[in-house]
């Protein structure tokens, strides 16, 4: 598919997430083909991976897939949104996470296959100050600190979530 007709799905997909909850891909999948997109479900797993989509529990506990939100967090770090942000991610954490080891710098958090970087997103927009970057594979996302003291910091966070 074009780039242009790619983009135009991923408005559609977060435009849907805004009207409603969706909680499968097969919902996903009929809703787009209802509003005129031939895809398949492979195609939207591949748009979810690609567009940073979550998927967090409701507030009735069921799984729904949300938008990745750029608001969760105000530019400078602060905001009345950080609590959010730290919800969020510690829904990613436990929904995802399967184990987290480290080195003398760097951070190793391991996920199922395909949600390394729905992870990474989340500890990004968390802006917490002891990370410096967020790199994502499939499975393995590989956090930089700043230094051995809030590696270690980062990790006894993310494993409260465990």
């Amino acid at each position: 598919m074009s780039p242009r007709t790619r983009r135009e799905r991923g408005l559609a997909i977060f435009q849907i997430l805004a009207e409603r909850e969706v909680h499968t891909q097969g919902e996903l999948v009929a809703e787009l083909n209802a509003r005129g997109f031939v895809v398949t479900q492979a195609t939207v797993s591949r748009d979810i991976r690609r567009l940073g989509v979550l998927k967090l529990p409701s507030p009735d506990g069921a799984p729904r897939y949300v938008p990745p939100d750029e608001t969760l967090v105000s530019q400078n770090g602060s905001g009345g949104d950080a609590g959010r942000a730290l919800e969020h991610l510690a829904a990613a954490v436990r929904e995802s996470v399967l184990e987290v080891d480290s080195g003398e710098a760097l951070l190793a958090v391991r996920t199922p296959p395909g949600l390394a970087n729905a992870v990474a997103i989340t500890l990004d927009r968390a802006r917490i100050p002891e990370i410096v970057a967020t790199l994502a594979g499939d499975d393995t996302i590989f956090v930089l600190s700043r230094s051995a003291a809030d590696r270690r910091k980062v990790r006894r966070l993310v494993e409260g979530y465990l």
